[in-house]
């Protein structure tokens, strides 16, 4: 059992992990940085994950894309119907980009871009938290009346799109590609629904 220092280093760890891998990709961020930015103790970092930066990276992404899934989740269940939702998680992701000065993202396509040829691990992390996207997209649009086929391959459109856009966002300093995406495939679900 973990005491509660313990479990305070292990989070620090995580989330100092998880915003360094945002900003800077997985290359980019040594182990040094880590347990510098997490103000963890360095024994500690092979102590809760003895597989090194590999295995502490893949629980910083899970970790991070589940808290970015959940403040996503929370405005869409706010929504009317799933065309507003769209719209209202573009807007969501427009206000987080513009706040962080156009330096953070999604939680994972960095590493997803730069790692995921390298390492087997870490692709298989960013596979699955997009898999995760895609059905939770696809249910919401079969929910909403649309056949399955058609709901896969919107989802894995509507994804596909958003990250797009959140790249052209980030490389323009602009949040249009993002607010024009969100019209476009809200129009496309109120069509597909």
């Amino acid at each position: 059992m973990r005491s509660p220092k313990g479990e305070r280093s292990r989070a620090r760890l995580i989330a100092a992990t998880g915003e360094l891998l945002q900003r800077q990709g997985y290359h980019a961020t040594g182990l040094a940085d880590i347990v510098s930015a997490s103000e963890a103790p360095r024994g500690s970092l092979y102590f809760y994950f003895p597989g090194g930066k590999e295995e502490l990276a893949c629980v910083a992404l899970r970790e991070a894309g589940e808290a970015w899934r959940a403040r996503i989740e929370a405005e869409i269940a706010g929504a009317p119907d799933l065309a507003a939702a769209v719209g209202a998680v573009c807007q969501l992701l427009a206000r987080e980009l513009e706040a962080s000065d156009f330096k953070l993202g999604c939680p994972l396509a960095t590493v997803a871009l730069e790692a995921a040829a390298d390492s087997d691990r870490v692709r298989r992390t960013c596979e699955e938290h997009f898999r995760g996207w895609e059905d939770s997209i696809a249910a919401r649009l079969i929910a909403a009346g649309a056949e399955r086929t058609r709901a896969r391959e919107m989802a894995t459109f509507t994804l596909s799109a958003l990250e797009g856009a959140l790249l052209l966002c980030k490389v323009k300093r602009d949040t249009s590609p993002l607010r024009d995406t969100g019209r476009m495939l809200a129009a496309l679900v109120a069509m597909a629904s």
